[in-house]
């Protein structure tokens, strides 16, 4: 399976309560919330190039599975980790450089959607993307 595509964001599911947790303040939750963010995926094997947009910033970076690279959320919160591939479903395994704690995130195709999750410190989110 490819992941190959243009995401947009459809629908949020207790991603207030995640960002929350990940110590995002309340005016920058409800602006995230609502962030338009598309998500354009370009996978050649272990390799993915992606560009992400949204109404704050746009970002494009490559990748390679079971690489660790740099990466900074949206809100400034600056993350090491890497993606690998768990079956079809894409497993990323990223640190806080600020308090070293875990944050887990996956993606996985289903239909026209691509689900991504978010596991921190004991709350659960997902962002469902239709195909663009």
């Amino acid at each position: 399976m490819t992941y190959n595509g243009n995401w947009k964001i459809d629908r949020n599911e207790n991603y207030e309560k995640f960002m929350e947790k990940m110590g995002i303040n309340m005016v920058k939750r409800k602006l995230a919330a609502h962030d338009n963010l598309k998500i354009i995926i370009e996978q050649t094997g272990d390799k993915f190039h992606v560009k992400e947009s949204s109404n704050f910033r746009t970002l494009e970076l490559d990748l390679t599975l079971g690489v660790t690279f740099e990466y900074s959320l949206a809100d400034g919160t600056e993350l090491s980790g890497s993606w690998t591939m768990e079956g079809d479903m894409m497993k990323g395994i990223f640190n806080r450089k600020d308090n070293g704690k875990q944050l887990t995130t996956t993606r996985i195709i289903q239909g026209d959607e691509l689900i991504q999750t978010y596991s921190y410190e004991g709350v659960d989110a997902k962002r469902i993307f239709k195909r663009d």
